[in-house]
């Protein structure tokens, strides 16, 4: 017996739930510096230590039009030396439909870039691939946990009010 009709909403009938809709997405701003090029590919057995942060960032662009933003920053050392840095921002349109207000922050900087981040992985792979060096492959993020974080800072950073 084939079901494969009933998946997913039947035709004419209207969605429930939050809708979220990718609309486009792309490359904000994307930088590779090789500063050592070529010597700095000469490291021998010496593999660098790399540093990376990942950051996110949303803003309504309309009623139900949202951008939220992945930014990805890896810096390469050998001892003091920078061997290459990568600083990326990617970035998506979203159309965001029924979801209550308090929902809204949660789905732009979580969900929204769990939905980009495998994209942007992608982008420093490969520019740091045709960088002359080993694709760097990220590891994956927790972004509720990045949310949370983020949060509790904002939280610790409200001015006291006067008295």
């Amino acid at each position: 017996m084939n079901d494969t009709n009933n998946i997913g909403p039947q035709a004419g009938a209207e969605p429930v739930g939050v809708v979220i809709q990718v609309i486009a997405q792309y490359v904000k701003d994307l930088s590779f510096e090789n500063p050592q090029a070529p010597g700095g590919l000469l490291g021998g057995n010496v593999a660098p230590s790399i540093e990376a942060s990942v950051d996110v960032a949303a803003r309504r662009l309309g009623d139900v039009e949202f951008e939220s933003e992945l930014k990805v920053t890896a810096r390469a050392r050998r001892g003091e030396v920078t061997v290459f840095l990568v600083e990326l921002v990617y970035g998506a349109l979203f159309r965001i439909e029924r979801a209550p207000q308090e929902l809204l922050e949660p789905i732009l900087l979580i969900e929204c870039p769990r939905l980009l981040f495998p994209f942007a992985r992608r982008v420093v792979a490969d520019v740091t691939r045709d960088g002359g060096f080993a694709p760097l492959l990220i590891d994956p993020i927790d972004f509720a946990s990045l949310y949370q974080r983020q949060r509790a800072q904002r939280q610790n950073e409200q001015p006291v009010g006067l008295a």
